[in-house]
């Protein structure tokens, strides 16, 4: 986990998260308190992603109290989709400094829409 991407000690870790200034900021710790570097990360690439995302989930939100069954499942199936693209996004961009799976990143993913949420009054 250093900037020269060297190894650096396993898992688990503590992360702690934090926005500034259109960035993200991974606070990460070793469960022994051993502090890591902070990694940045830009927030700009995500802005369409996170977009995109509110509005399928969003219509597929609406579609669960009308809609046909697969009407349901295809904007499920694409929401799942632009889960994942974020995801994995997110994973290039870390990995010069931070090897993540994918689990954690879709997590991670729903975690950098969040301050997104308040954003928009909801």
């Amino acid at each position: 986990m250093s900037a020269e991407g060297a190894p650096g000690p396993s898992g688990p870790y503590d992360l702690h998260l934090e926005t500034r200034e259109n960035r993200l900021i991974l606070n990460i710790r070793c469960v022994d308190g051993a502090a890591l570097s902070p990694v940045t990360v830009p927030m700009a690439p995500f802005r369409r992603t996170v977009r995109d995302y509110f509005t399928i989930c969003e219509s597929y939100y609406q579609a669960i109290r009308s809609a046909s069954p697969s009407q349901i499942e295809a904007l499920d199936m694409g929401r799942r989709a632009l889960h994942d693209e974020a995801a994995d996004e997110l994973t290039g961009v870390l990995a010069p400094r931070v090897e993540i799976d994918r689990v954690t990143a879709r997590r991670l993913f729903t975690l950098i829409c969040m301050p997104h949420i308040r954003g928009q009054g909801r």
